[in-house]
């Protein structure tokens, strides 16, 4: 089909539109109808989440037009909504990420230095960490993210070359043969209806929402070991066996208050809960102990909310601290603020993958007892240093998560549908001890599979959480990776395309794939693809099969700030 002439009829209640000449050339405008009820772009972006802005950010820089739909009133995704510092690799500060994704990280340091009364020491920082939290170099409020994520938006925005539609779920799609011809989209508020339509569309959602609607080939659960030769692949597969979620939530402590909630309604079920996982959990749920992921043993954790040592124990508060009141002038905070995505609000007993709405609310509802289980036992139950227990200064925050009840807006998802891509990525490809195996290479000459269409790369430790259907961690390295082309490009679907953890990969390998800067790159990739093959008058796939023009995107990608292999 030329691009260059679009011209579609899209069915719309009980009539027909006819849909205007759509120029296959990026137009850079939208257009939206008389009534707002029709969007036309150069893309629809489905899912305002980390590989959903950049995938936007990406294509409005080429000079393509964007509507990007977002299910919550907040984007940012697993930073904001679901409440999440990012998880990223150690050399993250000067590389192994896009240039675009540093320049965010950037202006989130620089929004507290313009914003925050900060102590002279962390306004000179220029590796300033809000936080100070354990897991992340850069632990900060969601807020913050959700505030520069709309400035980087801001000047296409009012230029009138990018829409964004919060609080919109995408419910229908309308296909012919194997291209999408539009969208529609419902307002989660009014119930109305918006139509879509667009040369390409991206599928940026959280759970790979877009597949099923546009009969896009995917999978979801675990595969065999005779299916992708995956060392750590189980015997059989099962489509249900997917990671836990988490329904995150922050809290301070206030000391000499009681700030305890009440009993939520199934807190009796969470505190004699114990995970059905093999091997087995240490015991109860609320407590301070898990399977050490490495080695599956049990391991004692700590925890002190004025951040006191904890020896030969990992103190919670600290792991995920968004807040260190140490980073800002005396007086401002009565407490650090700490974020609780931690192995005991770990929602098990559930899968929220590929089931129907009223399951995932089931399961949303449950994740979100869970957590307020947890944080009443640490109120009342958690045992303190001085032999007592419970603390009962934990305060909820539910003015950092922007939410009634304090808990994150959506679930934080480790796991999604998956398409069925051109290539996809195996254990054999990053995973260290089956890489090192197949390429007969160890030590420094060891490094993961080199993509002859790379796009992008990343790093991540291949880390699975207890599953739905009784697996416990599943927790091993892995080498710095390429993102390869193929794994972006469903086998059939000609003008949809993935941005988030519904790539290419499997079970296994969406352990390290799924985190923050790597789902932002891949997002990236997928936003510049889409205005090179509209300007070429191309199409995915015959990128990646034409060598000229793999190599002309390639060119493309890294002269903005994408590096597509590992230096050293």
């Amino acid at each position: 089909m030329n691009r260059r002439n679009f011209i579609g009829n899209i069915a719309l209640g009980s009539g027909v539109l006819a849909l205007t000449p759509f120029s296959g050339t990026a137009q850079g405008t939208l257009s939206i109808s008389e009534n707002r009820k029709q969007f036309q772009a150069d893309i629809i972006i489905a899912g305002g989440g980390l590989g959903g802005c950049a995938a936007a950010l990406a294509a409005l820089r080429n000079g393509c037009s964007v509507v990007l739909t977002e299910e919550t009133d907040w984007i940012g995704g697993q930073l904001t909504q679901q409440g999440v510092p990012p998880d990223e690799h150690q050399w993250i500060e000067t590389h192994g990420a896009t240039a675009l994704y540093r320049d965010f990280r950037t202006a989130i340091r620089k929004y507290y230095q313009d914003h925050y009364p900060l102590t002279d020491a962390a306004a000179s920082n220029d590796l300033l960490n809000p936080g100070d939290g354990l897991v992340s170099r850069l632990c900060h409020e969601p807020k913050v993210a959700l505030a520069v994520l709309h400035a980087m938006f801001a000047s296409y925005e009012s230029a009138g070359k990018f829409k964004l539609l919060l609080e919109h779920k995408i419910t229908k799609a309308q296909v012919n043969g194997k291209r999408v011809q539009a969208l529609t989209a419902t307002s989660l508020r009014s119930k109305d209806s918006v139509m879509l339509s667009a040369p390409y569309y991206v599928d940026a959602t959280e759970l790979g929402d877009l597949l099923p609607l546009t009969k896009t080939a995917y999978v979801t659960g675990t595969e065999s070991k005779s299916q992708t030769g995956e060392w750590h692949a189980p015997d059989k597969a099962n489509p249900d066996n997917n990671q836990s979620f988490t329904v995150c939530f922050a809290m301070d402590y206030v000391k000499g208050e009681d700030w305890t909630i009440p009993k939520p309604a199934d807190y009796d079920f969470w505190n004699s809960y114990v995970p059905d996982l093999n091997p087995k959990w240490p015991g109860k749920m609320l407590a301070l102990h898990y399977s050490n992921p490495q080695t599956l043993a049990p391991r004692e954790l700590g925890f002190h909310p004025e951040g006191m040592d904890t020896p030969g124990k990992l103190n919670l508060w600290l792991y995920r601290r968004i807040i260190s009141r140490a980073n800002f002038k005396e007086g401002l905070y009565p407490s650090d603020i700490t974020l609780v995505n931690w192995p005991q609000n770990d929602y098990i007993p559930g899968n929220i993958v590929d089931v129907s709405e009223a399951e995932f609310q089931k399961h949303f509802k449950g994740g979100k007892q869970l957590s307020l289980s947890f944080l009443y036992w640490l109120q009342t139950e958690a045992p303190r240093p001085d032999g007592g227990k419970g603390w009962k200064g934990l305060r909820l925050r539910n003015d950092v998560m922007g939410t009634e009840d304090g808990m994150a807006k959506y679930p934080y998802v480790r796991e999604s549908r998956r398409i069925k891509a051109l290539f996809t990525v195996l254990e054999e490809h990053v995973g260290k001890e089956q890489r090192a195996a197949v390429s007969g290479l160890s030590g420094d000459a060891l490094k993961a599979a080199a993509f002859d269409d790379s796009v992008g790369i990343g790093y991540y430790h291949i880390d699975l959480h207890p599953s739905s259907r009784g697996d416990n961690y599943i927790d091993f390295p892995s080498l710095p990776f390429q993102i390869p082309l193929g794994a972006l490009i469903p086998i059939e679907t000609e003008n949809l395309l993935p941005a988030n953890k519904n790539i290419g990969t499997t079970h296994i390998t969406n352990g390290c794939y799924r985190l923050h800067p790597v789902e932002w790159s891949i997002g990236e990739a997928v936003g510049m693809l889409i205005p090179f093959v509209i300007s070429q008058n191309t199409t995915p796939k015959q990128v990646r099969e034409d060598k000229k023009l793999l190599r002309q995107f390639q060119e493309m990608v890294r002269s903005q700030g994408i590096e597509t292999e590992w230096k050293g």
